[in-house]
């Protein structure tokens, strides 16, 4: 039990960070430290690929794709199974190949305590560089199965108001008008929708949407805008469009043309591409006014956290997002969103064979349950 204890009581992970308290009464079930023959239990960790099948094409600044490779994982523990999930959309430069020969070096035999998350994770980082999106499929399932184990969500832990999440947005891919406005129209539970934006058509998305409806809009360029003074007219001219902000307008590497636009922008500018992991966190404050925080960017559910505390120390914007994923790695992501400014958590909703059933978004919000760990369900 002091493991237990130990745990729920700092738990908080970051400096100054607080968890409100639980009760560990009653939770010393099947899945404690050692089985009942005496012998320690183990973690077991399995994976497998999986195709996501999109609902419409999904077209960004720079590609279109029908599917999403992911990669789902389990890992169980003592009558325990916790579940994760790595989605790799290509861009990010991995596969279920390259997952699959990762996870495979994973050796889970010699931690015998779940609990203990951040010599896990430390391991787990260290059989490779790269291959986050992996690494997060493992995080995630130790994150369900540690909530399993003392029966709590994760965003309790972590000391998080459920009531304070926020709407998460709906995303509009790059299109043809007529298909934009069915997109739109599909979208009419949502307040507030992220339209993809960077090639010659980027008004013209924007007016479209405009003649459907008066919603909020962000919008995400993906590196798209080339010219930083074309940058800032384009954005001063979305600001009279009812925009709330612009995800990565630039190429990550013209660092000085971002501060100059962030600078001199109406709008907040956010950094995604540019913000990978907490190493990047420090530097992108003296650029960007916020960050977009992904699991499979930044390696799962722990980093997450840690860069979501960083970025409020230094002042900065926090905005959740995903990848296209199903409801595991969505509702691992919803158990940070009550810290966030924005959310982004809409990438279950893109794909019409997700096989959980987690966090919901009710009239626009996210919507989290008192589900232990990542709060899903096979369905």
């Amino acid at each position: 039990m002091s493991n237990r204890r130990n745990f729920l009581k700092y738990s908080g992970l970051a400096a100054g960070s607080l968890i409100l308290p639980v009760s560990v009464s009653g939770i010393e079930t099947n899945a404690t430290n050692k089985k009942k023959s005496g012998k320690p239990a183990s973690m077991k960790l399995r994976f497998r690929p999986y195709d996501l099948q999109l609902n419409h094409v999904f077209t960004i600044a720079n590609s279109s794709r029908t599917t999403t490779p992911v990669m789902l994982t389990e890992i169980e523990y003592d009558g325990l199974i916790g579940y994760g999930e790595a989605s790799m959309p290509p861009y990010l430069g991995e596969s279920q190949k390259t997952a699959a020969e990762f996870l495979s070096k994973v050796d889970l035999s010699s931690f015998s305590d779940p609990f203990e998350l951040e010599d896990i994770i430390a391991y787990i980082d260290s059989l490779a560089i790269g291959n986050h999106a992996a690494k997060a499929s493992v995080d995630i399932a130790l994150h369900d199965l540690v909530g399993k184990i003392v029966q709590q969500p994760w965003h309790k832990l972590w000391g998080l108001n459920r009531t304070k999440t926020p709407n998460t947005s709906f995303t509009i891919g790059i299109d043809t008008p007529e298909v934009v406005k069915v997109k739109v129209r599909e979208a009419d539970i949502y307040k507030i929708l992220k339209v993809k934006l960077g090639r010659e058509n980027d008004k013209e998305m924007i007016k479209t949407i405009r003649s459907v409806t008066d919603k909020p809009i962000c919008v995400d360029v993906n590196q798209g805008w080339k010219d930083k003074q074309m940058a800032l007219d384009m954005i001063q001219w979305l600001a009279t469009q009812g925009v709330v902000f612009v995800e990565q307008p630039m190429s990550k590497l013209a660092v000085d043309d971002i501060a100059w636009l962030t600078e001199n922008s109406p709008l907040p500018i956010i950094g995604d591409e540019a913000v990978q992991t907490i190493s990047d966190v420090a530097a992108a404050s003296k650029i960007y006014s916020g960050i977009n925080i992904k699991l499979m960017k930044c390696g799962g559910m722990r980093n997450a956290w840690k860069m979501a505390n960083l970025a409020k120390a230094l002042g900065m914007k926090v905005m959740i997002g995903c990848m296209t994923e199903t409801s595991c790695a969505i509702s691992a992501a919803a158990q940070l969103s009550p810290m966030t400014d924005w959310a982004d958590l809409d990438g279950n909703l893109l794909i019409g064979n997700d096989i959980y059933e987690g966090t919901k978004v009710v009239n626009g919000k996210i919507t989290l349950s008192d589900l232990p760990g990542i709060g899903i369900r096979l369905k």
